[in-house]
C-alpha cells in the first residue's frame, strides 16, 4: 500500500532541507530515588536523539572519571574532552554517587565549559539538585560547574517506589513467590 503524499509545507514553516533536526542546546536533569526510571528515561531521550541522526554518548560518572584519569596519564586528555564536547547529546548517569577529588572537579569544569550552550547534556542523579554543590566540594568550582549545568536545565524529578521492586513479584510464578520449586518426575 502506497503512502499518501505529504501535505505541502506552508511558506512560513519552510526550512533548509540540508539542516539537521535540532535538539535543545541546554541540559536536562533527571533526579529521583533508586529504581524510579531515571536511567531508562535518559536512555529513551538518547535513543530518540539518535533516531533524529544526532550523535549520542552514554557514560556512567564513575567510568567517566576513570577514563579521564587514564587519559591524563597517557596524554589523551585533550582529545577525550574534545570528543565529549562534540557529542550532540551526552548522557551522564549516576551523578553524585561519590564526592569529587580536586582533579575530578577541574575535569568536570573543563568538560562543561566546552559543552556550555553548544551541546545538550542529560544528567541522572539520586542526589537532589540542592545537594550537588556540597557533593562537588570546592565552593568556587562548584559554583562554576553548577552555573553551566543547572540554570538552563529542564529538570525532571521522579518520585515513587523502585520499579525493580514492583516488577519482581509480578514476574515470579506463584511457586517462586512461596519459595518452592516443583520439578517434573
Amino acid at each position: 500500500m502506497a503512502r499518501p503524499p505529504a501535505p505541502p509545507v506552508p511558506p512560513e514553516d519552510e526550512t533548509d532541507n540540508k539542516s539537521e533536526p535540532q535538539i535543545p542546546e541546554s541540559g536536562q536533569s533527571v533526579v529521583g530515588l533508586t529504581g524510579t526510571g531515571k536511567t531508562w528515561l535518559a536512555c529513551a531521550f538518547g535513543h530518540q536523539a539518535a533516531r533524529l541522526d544526532h550523535y549520542v554518548s552514554y557514560v556512567r560518572m564513575p567510568r567517566l572519571f576513570e577514563d579521564m584519569a587514564m587519559a591524563r596519564l597517557d596524554g589523551r586528555f585533550p582529545r577525550l574532552v574534545d570528543k565529549l564536547a562534540r557529542v550532540q547529546l551526552l548522557v551522564l548517569d549516576d551523578w553524585g554517587t561519590h564526592g569529587l577529588t580536586d582533579q575530578q572537579r577541574l575535569d568536570l569544569l573543563e568538560l562543561f565549559e566546552e559543552r556550555y550552550q553548544r551541546r545538550s547534556t542529560i544528567i541522572t542523579a539520586q542526589l537532589p539538585v540542592s545537594g550537588w554543590h556540597d557533593m562537588i566540594g570546592e565552593p568556587t568550582i562548584a559554583d562554576a560547574i553548577l552555573d553551566r549545568i543547572v540554570h538552563n536545565a529542564h529538570r525532571i524529578e521522579l518520585k515513587g517506589d523502585s520499579m525493580r521492586r514492583k516488577d519482581r513479584n509480578a514476574t515470579l510464578t506463584s511457586a517462586e513467590n512461596t519459595g518452592t520449586i516443583q520439578s517434573e518426575t
